[in-house]
């Protein structure tokens, strides 16, 4: 979960300098497609399941809870995690089989040793509105104060995909200086505790930290496109080696305007959803864009 009280003010402040370009804000909401229920403003991750239906969850601060988002935004029905709690929940991923798994991995203190995955059935596949999760632990091993020294401070997590049997983490950087790095790890997708291993890292920008930081990943049904996000942009990658993500081609996507972008999920192998927070009344959308239709600059 972000400081409200130590972003927002920078957030606003870019907010209102992006309204006064009129063309820009159009590029991002002319691909509004609904505003969610204010019970998902403070939206953090979403997710499709086996029947296209979307669900999401809230940061920290909210309860152990998904939503299914109907076509109009509204909540249709809700499910509590029971052995589960929500410190921090900041993103959801898949697997092949349709297992939903809940990163409750915000950090940002850099405090937190130990961090917790939840896995649970697909949603539409529980029949009641309550169920109990599978826990995943893990921690890092390249971390051995807490909190590290401000220049170290890259152990915060609001991002996170599967892919081929594992869970692959992408930092949220917090150093000071910023460098703009989000660092690349892995760990098992079932229950155990894990040492996360280092694979990679990629440099978005060291503009703003507010405006670089990664808040969600996903990757595309057909596994050929990561894409990861930030307030102001999708980093898109492909033809990647292995599962080295960061070593194929990169593009940036910008989307026209500062917003607290959060979560972000594909509906098909061109159809990228993303939603955003609500802050003083600007926020709590859902918007999509087609990969083939937008303006890719190739970083890489």
């Amino acid at each position: 979960m972000i400081k409200k009280t130590v972003i927002r003010i920078t957030i606003l402040a870019s907010i209102l300098m992006f309204l006064l370009i009129g063309g820009l804000t159009y590029q991002l909401y002319s691909k509004k497609v609904v505003t969610l229920a204010p019970e998902l403003k403070e939206i953090s991750g979403i997710e499709m399941d086996k029947a296209e239906n979307f669900w999401a969850i809230n940061d920290g601060g909210n309860g152990a809870k998904l939503h299914q988002i109907q076509k109009d935004g509204s909540i249709k029905k809700t499910i509590t995690i029971t052995n589960a709690k929500n410190l921090d929940w900041e993103d959801m991923t898949q697997d092949d089989f349709g297992h939903f798994f809940i990163g409750d991995f915000g950090n940002n203190e850099n405090m937190r040793q130990w961090l917790t995955i939840y896995k649970i059935e697909n949603p539409i596949d529980i029949k009641g509105n309550t169920t109990e999760a599978e826990i995943i632990k893990f921690t890092y091993p390249e971390q051995v104060n807490y909190p590290p020294k401000e220049s170290e401070k890259n152990f915060d997590l609001e991002a996170f995909v599967f892919y081929k049997k594992q869970l692959y983490l992408f930092s949220k950087n917090r150093t000071e200086p910023f460098d703009g790095d989000t660092n690349l790890y892995k760990i098992g997708d079932h229950a155990d505790n894990y040492q996360a291993r280092y694979i990679s890292n990629f440099n978005t920008c060291t503009t703003h930290e507010k405006l670089c930081w990664i808040t969600s990943a996903a990757l595309s049904p057909d596994r050929s496109k990561l894409v990861l996000l930030d307030s102001e942009r999708l980093w898109l990658f492909e033809n990647w080696t292995g599962d080295d993500f960061f070593s194929g081609d990169a593009y940036k996507i910008n989307l026209g305007i500062v917003t607290q972008k959060e979560a972000v999920t594909f509906s098909d192998n061109n159809t990228v959803i993303f939603t955003d927070e609500e802050f003083k009344g600007i926020g709590r959308n859902a918007y999509m864009i087609k990969l083939d239709e937008v303006d890719k600059q190739k970083i890489n």
